[in-house]
């Protein structure tokens, strides 16, 4: 998704290591703040981890923002994965893996691994009578210019990937079977 922040909210990209540059190549949290920023929801507790300290709204979605102010939303906090320090967006690898012909759809999840922290796993329907070579993957991959560590070790060929009410990927559910 792209398009410019509506009038009267102020925008910024954020990181662990502070605000981001609006050059359309650095990623953080989209963080929004003004008179039209609702405090919280009704009946809802507001938790620390929705603000930041200075009043900013946390929104959780991962994007960047070009000179002009465009912002491209990449990934939801939530599903980018955490290994050997580094950020791999689920969302990247999973539009990567379905432009390949045998793969019409691919949901990546982070599981834990003991020396990196998390590494990403991808659960993948293939077309009726395709056959699974995970280095043919990892070959398609490496030519969309991800870099080797960004690169499954892990396949899990399944039927179909559970979808929630609003037709999305249900990653928690497949987090629920497979990050054991």
């Amino acid at each position: 998704m792209a398009g410019v922040p509506l009038p009267l909210v102020d925008l910024r990209l954020w990181d662990d290591e502070g605000e981001r540059p609006w050059d359309g190549k650095s990623v953080g949290e989209i963080q929004v703040r003004g008179p039209f920023i609702a405090g919280s929801y009704h009946e809802v507790p507001v938790t620390r981890d929705k603000f930041t300290e200075d009043g900013w709204l946390r929104t959780g979605d991962v994007a960047s923002i070009d000179q002009l102010g465009f912002v491209r939303i990449t990934d939801r906090t939530k599903d980018l994965i955490k290994s050997g320090g580094e950020w791999i967006s689920s969302a990247d690898l999973e539009n990567a893996l379905m432009e390949h012909p045998a793969v019409p759809e691919a949901a990546v999840i982070a599981i834990p691994d003991d020396k990196w922290s998390e590494r990403p796993l991808a659960c993948v329907v293939l077309e009726p009578g395709e056959q699974f070579e995970e280095s043919e993957l990892n070959e398609h991959l490496l030519a969309k210019s991800f870099a080797r560590w960004q690169l499954l070790e892990r396949y899990e060929i399944i039927d179909s990937i559970p979808r929630n009410s609003t037709g999305k990927f249900w990653k928690v559910k497949l987090r629920e079977r497979f990050s054991k």
